[in-house]
């Protein structure tokens, strides 16, 4: 079979033959690893006997991915994967001494198995079903055009999710923009609506309501309680998007004369179906409870995860096997964003292991600030707190794992949440969605479509520049959503 390759840092697209073989083999072998074996009590790890530079490989990271583009450029791009990796064997080897080398594998295990598996096996099957839809035709850049695909992207997000529909519309987006002078402020604003705000509405959109959906809560409750909220941040930032983009397309060079405009064309429609075949698989999985489970070191695989990680991936595998090489090719489709996301995530979701330790040891652990700063005296939750809190620290964690420790902070009763706690849980949620969007690894959308961005030739702002550019948008819109005097209403107590 004929492949085509792709030139850009190496990458390369794999003969369809030869991608399949692979994903089946890896399929396999995960099956085979995870066959019904002893079980290992995980020891755990004492996270009120760390200190505050049990977190320092993890700052180490987060201050290499914000300066290693901009201070050294080269370096970074060829060996991003070893500095993750240093920075990742740094935190484990702290764990060893602290609780033994059994107790930080059993850690490691359940990050790597219980959390990261998941993770990018959805990521990894989005990214390349959606970069077999090709939109063609031709779409001037207008401040009229560029508003309507992110409107349509943040409608998508909550029905496809944000990595569905970023990956969907960030290609077309760019190939429009990129004959502009001015062209980094769209894909901002692409990042914030589209990967982040669009999401909030539904467990499909965003991977922390997802979370919450798996323990319980209702589907639909995102949608009931906080759609008002996200459609006023969402119309506002659409407003201020085109305030910006008429600005800076009055200062471009007016565009010489232009054959007939061709008409817009979605190929690879079967990748739409593939996609619904995504949802479905999310849905199932959640709904679906056979009550088996595999143990490795103390942490325990249900069957439906790993039947949902496999469809995954064999989703993956159709969508290459069934769309034409062209359109990936005239999508400029590259293993690259998925690659540089897969590896610095890799090490995020190891470092943090000790950071999430200390998280969970509460008022015993050097976060027992945390814990006080979101309720109040009487035990009452705080959800001014809840919101700022959840928000600031998904823009620099994982938003996912930040998510559940708010969520559990408050009780992790659903039930208690969905009713009478019902602002504290609209706040965590609406943190952890909306605020992911302030940096590019708040959630892991964002860094894919920056990297996309910098294939093709836009000079995306660096991590610090992104962080003030987004900053001076969200900030104040956070402060007018916290005095909103509409339910749910976040109470300051």
């Amino acid at each position: 079979m004929r492949s085509v390759r792709l030139k850009r840092r190496g990458a390369s697209l794999l003969p369809r033959w030869l991608v399949v073989r692979r994903a089946s083999g890896f399929i396999a072998a995960l099956l085979v690893v995870l066959l019904p074996q002893h079980a290992w009590a995980a020891a755990g790890l004492d996270g009120a006997a760390m200190r505050w530079p049990y977190a320092l490989p993890f700052a180490g990271l987060l201050l290499s991915i914000a300066l290693g583009p901009l201070l050294f450029a080269r370096f970074w791009h060829h060996h991003y994967g070893k500095i993750a990796a240093a920075w990742s064997l740094l935190a484990l080897a702290s764990l060893v001494v602290l609780a033994g080398s059994m107790a930080t594998l059993a850690a490691l295990v359940h990050a790597m198995l219980a959390e990261y598996l998941g993770f990018i096996v959805l990521l990894f099957s989005l990214y390349v079903v959606a970069g077999g839809i090709l939109v063609t035709g031709d779409i001037k850049a207008t401040p009229a055009a560029n508003a309507g695909i992110l409107a349509l992207g943040t409608v998508m997000a909550s029905v496809v999710g944000t990595t569905g529909a970023a990956m969907i519309l960030i290609r077309p987006l760019i190939r429009a923009n990129r004959p502009r002078r001015y062209n980094a402020h769209v894909v901002i604003f692409f990042i914030i609506l589209v990967a982040n705000v669009g999401g909030a509405l539904s467990p499909l959109g965003d991977p922390p309501l997802f979370v919450g959906f798996l323990h319980g809560v209702d589907f639909f409750w995102t949608t009931r309680t906080i759609w008002l909220q996200t459609a006023i941040v969402a119309g506002l930032l659409l407003a201020i998007f085109v305030v910006i983009d008429v600005w800076r397309f009055r200062s471009e060079p007016l565009p010489g004369a232009a054959g007939a405009a061709k008409p817009v064309r979605i190929r690879g429609l079967v990748n739409l179906v593939l996609i619904a075949a995504i949802v479905g698989s999310l849905l199932a999985s959640a709904m679906w409870k056979p009550g088996i489970a595999f143990d490795i070191l103390g942490t325990r695989l249900e069957l439906e995860d790993i039947a949902r990680n496999a469809a995954l991936l064999a989703i993956a595998g159709l969508s290459v096997w069934l769309t034409p090489d062209e359109h990936r090719q005239a999508n400029g489709f590259t293993w690259e964003p998925i690659r540089e996301v897969a590896k610095l995530f890799a090490g995020i979701f190891i470092a943090i292991i000790p950071v999430i330790a200390m998280l969970d040891a509460g008022h015993h652990g050097a976060f027992a600030w945390l814990l006080s700063a979101v309720t109040s005296p009487d035990g009452t939750p705080r959800e001014v707190a809840y919101f700022w809190f959840t928000g600031l620290m998904s823009a620099f964690l994982d938003n996912a794992p930040t998510y559940l420790l708010f969520f559990e902070l408050a009780g992790g009763d659903p039930q208690v949440l969905m009713h009478e706690l019902s602002g504290t849980l609209a706040s965590i949620s609406m943190g952890a969605v909306y605020m992911g969007a302030l940096t590019y690894i708040g959630n892991a959308p964002n860094f894919m479509v920056s990297s996309i961005a910098s294939e093709n030739g836009i000079e995306m702002p660096s991590f610090f520049g992104y962080f003030v550019r987004a900053g001076a948008v969200l900030i104040p819109l956070f402060v007018l959503l916290t005095l909103l005097p509409f339910a749910p209403i976040l109470h300051l107590h």
